[in-house]
């Protein structure tokens, strides 16, 4: 491991319906609302997911693509998922998670081994998506 002090901070997910968004990460992945009432309440342009104390997801409407100008072309982004985002758990979570997506009809894709990652190799993964199409990936280490 390195010793770099940088971590994920969010990945923006952009959505069609944030709410729906927010309850499938809820309720089948099982991550924490964050900002859910302010964003009903139209207090925020968008309510995020926590996916650990430092890392959030943002689920951000198509309809705020037109105040993307960070970047030329920034706004383009809107509708195309990145390839897939990886969710490393441990292996009681991993299970917990892969039997909660089953619950809730999610599709899975089949066990896959040994695929190398930030912490070299998992010895388990799987793919599913979300509403809106964007993949994920989930795995687990030994240590």
């Amino acid at each position: 491991m390195t010793k770099n002090s940088m971590r994920l901070d969010h990945v923006v997910l952009w959505v069609a319906d944030p709410v729906a968004a927010a309850r499938f990460y809820t309720e089948a992945v099982g991550l924490e609302p964050v900002r859910l009432t302010e964003f009903v309440e139209g207090k925020v342009p968008f309510p995020s997911v926590r996916v650990n104390e430092e890392t959030i997801f943002d689920l951000a409407p198509h309809t705020l693509a037109d105040r993307m100008k960070m970047l030329p072309g920034a706004a383009d982004s809107a509708g195309h998922p990145v390839n897939h985002v990886c969710l490393s758990l441990p292996a009681d979570a991993f299970e917990a998670l892969r039997a909660r997506l089953e619950r809730y009809g999610v599709p899975l894709s089949d066990i896959g081994h040994d695929s190398f990652g930030a912490r070299g190799s998992a010895p388990r993964s799987f793919y599913f998506r979300d509403p809106d199409g964007n993949v994920f990936e989930a795995r687990h280490y030994d240590a």
